[in-house]
């Protein structure tokens, strides 16, 4: 029972999750009560059976660079039924606002980690968060709507109904006089032009692509990115640009990084341990490759300061990993391992921490040290 303890506590502080440790004192208290009842050599052989900490205290143990990065972890789903899918990770003036499916989101406050307010938000699965004002962030959703949340009030004060398809992506632009501009597209490849004030969609059109995945602005053009493309757009919607993928990648782009200042732009891909980068001026072929180590697919990216973060599958082992790359030297600086399945989101705390969630398998979130 003791070995049982000290195995959890290590696996606790290694994981920074006392749920582990939680685990270890009821595994612990059942052999107590197995040996009380019965009081006999095949008792205590029996409540052997139920240490799991101490069994699998190897397999549990982390690298060293995961537990030097890794600062604490949540998990949303400790009163639910099962764990649930971390569907989006959105960060805004000091909170943490998590989606995990059905139209649950949770807010979390950032100094503490600790849940403050929990939302339903219509019934579908959302797919992508932005606060586009102090007190207004708008969600995208499976169901077609796009919902305002208010921030003070914490409820749905408004519903923009303007889409057809599922809403899997937003964007926020400043136009000359800090004139607030939203874009938003959907799965079947429409884009809407929101003036943020009045909530009226200023402009609309539709590009032929397949499965409209995310927009991004960067230096007055739109970045979209689908499922078999990357197309630079004009704000009038005119296309300017497709990008020229590799022909083994074609079809399976799931995330887009969009560097301004270097004026690059980054994907990675579902099925490949491959990341590649194009001069935005230039996109006619790849300028560099890099490849992520033991990993079986592309799911998630973000930028933080000079790195790219990105959260996969690993390939030998079928778990969650988030690699970080030097988006200057094109170099992998660390492969860190703390989910259980794959990494479904990234969001970025003020650049000062890192924090991603996983699917169901796991449905953690880990909070990470941004160096």
């Amino acid at each position: 029972m003791i070995k049982e303890m000290w195995a959890g506590r290590f696996i606790a502080d290694q994981h920074k999750d006392s749920q582990y440790m939680q685990q270890a004192l009821t595994n612990a208290l059942l052999m107590d009560a197995v040996v009380g009842c019965l009081q006999s050599s095949k008792a205590v052989y029996a409540a052997s059976k139920l240490a799991h900490f101490d069994r699998e205290e190897v397999q549990l143990t982390l690298p060293k660079t995961t537990t030097e990065t890794l600062k604490h972890k949540i998990n949303p789903s400790l009163e639910l039924a099962a764990p649930q899918t971390i569907e989006v990770l959105y960060y805004t003036l000091g909170q943490l606002w998590v989606s995990l499916g059905g139209g649950t989101v949770m807010v979390f406050d950032a100094s503490s980690w600790s849940l403050t307010h929990t939302v339903q938000v219509g019934d579908a699965r959302l797919s992508c968060m932005l606060a586009v004002t102090e007190d207004q962030v708008w969600m995208g959703s499976e169901d077609s709507v796009i919902y305002i949340i208010s921030v003070l009030s914490m409820v749905c004060n408004r519903q923009l109904t303007d889409h057809r398809a599922e809403v899997t992506g937003l964007a926020l632009d400043l136009e000359k006089y800090s004139h607030k501009v939203a874009y938003s597209c959907s799965a079947e490849g429409t884009v809407l032009v929101w003036d943020v004030p009045t909530l009226q969609v200023r402009k609309r059109f539709r590009l032929s692509c397949d499965r409209l995945q995310s927009v991004h602005c960067s230096n007055r053009m739109l970045w979209c990115c689908s499922r078999d493309s990357v197309m630079e757009v004009w704000r009038n919607g005119s296309l300017k640009n497709r990008v020229n993928l590799p022909d083994q990648q074609r079809g399976s782009i799931s995330a887009v990084v969009v560097l301004s200042e270097r004026e690059e732009l980054w994907a990675g891909f579902k099925d490949s341990a491959d990341l590649y980068v194009w001069r935005i001026k230039d996109t006619a072929k790849p300028v560099h490759r890099v490849v992520l180590p033991d990993c079986s697919g592309c799911f998630c990216m973000i930028p933080v300061k000079n790195q790219v973060w990105i959260g996969t599958m690993g390939r030998s082992s079928a778990k969650g990993k988030v690699y970080i790359v030097d988006s200057e030297r094109y170099q992998v600086l660390k492969e860190l391992q703390a989910h259980s399945d794959r990494v479904t989101a990234l969001c970025s705390a003020e650049d000062r921490y890192v924090l991603s969630g996983a699917a169901k398998l796991d449905g953690k979130i880990a909070i990470w040290k941004v160096e």
